[in-house]
């Protein structure tokens, strides 16, 4: 199966792409802190999640039907790329600079 009808099936099934890249987004940035057994407010789970969105970018681009990459490409990547780390460097900031405000502790 393509890379972009898996993404495709599974927006119809579950949610809108836009909205499924900030879950996942969220998803990956808490799974990344486990797995590496390092707290929020460390840059490398919000590493893991640009890591992960810029792999699906270039699989779209590289596997997209266009046979030559197209302004519109490069435009839907950067609003894909902005819609999914806004919400894992909001969590990021909030952990590094008000942990109280996560945890209920003063720091």
């Amino acid at each position: 199966m393509h890379w972009t009808m898996v993404k495709d099936l599974a927006a119809e099934l579950f949610i809108a792409k836009d909205a499924l890249h900030i879950y996942l987004a969220f998803g990956i940035q808490i799974a990344a802190a486990a797995v590496f057994r390092k707290p929020l407010s460390n840059p490398l789970p919000w590493l893991t999640v640009l890591a992960f969105e810029l792999v699906n970018e270039g699989l779209d681009m590289w596997l997209g039907e266009e046979a030559h990459l197209k302004q519109w490409q490069f435009d839907g990547a950067k609003h894909d790329i902005i819609n999914t780390l806004i919400l894992p460097t909001a969590l990021l900031l909030l952990c590094r600079f008000a942990p109280r405000l996560v945890s209920g502790r003063r720091s």
